[in-house]
């Protein structure tokens, strides 16, 4: 009997699956994570605590640190979590929603694929369903009128607040929404981010925080001569540099063979004499500041103490690169060219004191290149101060999208509800299997609703059905009213949100549905033997390699 030879196709233990359960799986793969993230969503949304593989603790109730921070393996899953990440960048907030409204989606299409309904069926009706949605939320966003600057600080703080209200900073919204729209304002018209610097000082009360106009940041290490320095300049000039400004300590391995005391004396005094020379330059080029990346030595503050200029060594590249862009010149890794071309300049410099920190604060003003401003939080918890700073991020960039698109739509489940209504509505009016589907996807979007309902303690289906009610009546902006466990026009309360964020999330989610339902096959090749770790723990120790 001739017996046909087994073919061997992929490496041994590699891990297919692939049909319906697959596509199954990988649904459900997604709901384990809509479940960590569930009950962050709104006002009265939960915290979570993550403690990664260093012990480092983060208390966060922004859908997309939550996301970054747990160590997803599972390569469906993985989709929810790559466009959390884009909604962050993309808008900075709605990464809760976006991820839940995915993985409702994938939730009420799941008994579908399990009948047997093509993929690429569902797929075509999730399409026409964002077609739909994206069309109403166009028609139904109401846009501002920019030319009352008065009433557009208010919208711009409103939108502010309203990114804040879930955050764990929610208690302080209207102290910070003021501060914020200040800073943003004060920006050039392109509004760059990396202009805004957050600084954070622990101790004290979060309504100390301050919005300082211009670049500050904390004073550097510094050595003796430094409290001789001047604390503040008008209209100074800076040098920005790359250059160590100190004695380079000898080479442990380095040999100089010397046959007397006078040749010895002469290594020693050409070494001073090229840090003199170094020191010199920068005095004559007439600058009052001298910012440098590396360190600056106790000679070099001790010379510029005596010559009434300001030194700072050691700073961050961040804060220089900001110095810079604020104040004109170039970050320089040489002292032979030093002139007014690459030097910063500056109406106002001084330092000065900031609950236990020294700062130091070149303030922006008409002239300035570009503007910058710097907001210092005070806190009390460092782990407080982080979560505060990730929540004005978000704040930020939501006040930057609202200047750019101007158009608003109501929050709290109430642009959700509506949206809801409208696919419910076509889906009446289609034959075939895309009215099941239209209609599934329709109930899909009562999540946010439903989720900010039940992460406040509220009857969820009882407050759905008057919302339902009102939506048909035609009340387009009607949504949750946390504050009194009711329902109630969201956009008469002023929860407003950018209609750029829902636009986003919705194109996001439909998006990571489509393409977990398309993938029916999944092929995982097995780890090589060249990937294990060691045995033992600890990596091999080539030769000359130090111990960690």
């Amino acid at each position: 009997m001739n017996l046909q030879p087994q073919i061997v196709l992929l490496k041994e233990g590699t891990d297919t699956s692939q049909g319906k359960p697959q596509v199954v799986s990988n649904i459900n793969a997604c709901q384990s994570i809509v479940d960590a993230v569930r009950t962050t969503l709104g006002p009265r949304g939960m915290d979570k605590l993550i403690v990664d593989g260093r012990g480092k603790a983060t208390i966060s109730n922004d859908g997309a640190t939550i996301m970054k921070l747990l160590d997803i393996v599972h390569p469906a899953a993985k989709t929810l979590v790559d466009i959390a990440k884009s909604q962050d960048a993309e808008v900075g907030d709605g990464t809760t929603s976006v991820v839940l409204l995915a993985g409702e989606f994938l939730k009420q299409l799941k008994p579908f694929v399990e009948e047997g309904v093509h993929p690429r069926i569902i797929i075509k009706a999730i399409r026409k369903a964002l077609s739909l949605c994206i069309e109403k939320i166009n028609s139904m966003a109401v846009k501002i009128e920019k030319s009352d600057k008065k009433e557009h600080r208010a919208l711009l703080e409103k939108c502010a607040s309203t990114a804040m209200s879930s955050k764990l900073i929610h208690q302080q919204k209207d102290f910070f929404s003021k501060m914020i729209v200040d800073a943003v304002l004060k920006l050039d018209d392109l509004m760059p981010l990396n202009m805004i610097g957050i600084k954070k000082v622990t101790g004290g009360a979060l309504e100390e925080s301050l919005l300082i106009d211009g670049v500050a940041f904390k004073k550097t290490f510094s050595y003796a001569g430094f409290e001789m320095q001047p604390k503040n300049y008008t209209n100074c000039k800076i040098a920005l540099l790359n250059i160590e400004l100190e004695l380079k300590a000898e080479r442990d391995n380095a040999e100089i063979r010397v046959d007397n005391v006078a040749e010895y004396q002469k290594i020693v005094d050409a070494e001073w004499q090229i840090l003199y020379d170094k020191l010199d330059k920068i005095h004559k080029s007439g600058a009052n500041v001298v910012l440098s990346k590396l360190p600056i030595g106790d000679v070099a503050t001790q010379y510029f103490a005596d010559r009434d200029m300001f030194c700072a060594g050691r700073v961050q590249d961040e804060d220089m690169r900001r110095t810079m862009k604020a104040c004109g010149g170039a970050i320089l890794t040489t002292v032979a060219d030093l002139d007014d071309k690459v030097m910063g300049k500056c109406e106002k410099f001084e330092e000065t004191q900031i609950g236990g920190e020294r700062f130091n604060i070149f303030y922006s003003t008409a002239g300035s290149v570009q503007r910058s401003v710097t907001l210092v939080l005070r806190g009390g918890a460092e782990q407080f101060l982080e979560e505060t700073e990730r929540s004005l991020h978000d704040a930020i960039m939501i006040v930057r999208r609202t200047i750019k698109n101007d158009a608003v739509v109501a929050g709290g489940g109430a642009i959700e509800m509506e949206l809801s209504k409208i696919l419910r509505d076509y889906s009446r009016t289609i034959a075939g299997k895309e009215q099941l589907l239209i209609g599934a996807l329709a109930k899909a979007l009562e999540i946010i609703p439903r989720q900010l309902c039940d992460n406040a303690g509220f009857d969820a289906t009882n407050i759905l059905n008057k919302l339902r009610q009102k939506h048909a009546q035609g009340n387009i902006w009607y949504g949750v009213d946390i504050n009194k466990e009711h329902i109630t026009d969201n956009f008469e309360a002023c929860v407003w949100e950018p209609s750029v964020i829902k636009i986003n999330a919705l194109t996001a989610a439909c998006e990571a549905a489509s393409l977990i339902l398309s993938v029916d096959e999944t092929i995982k090749s097995p780890k090589s033997a060249n990937d294990m770790p060691q045995a033992g723990g600890m990596p091999g120790r080539g030769m000359g390699r130090p111990m960690m």
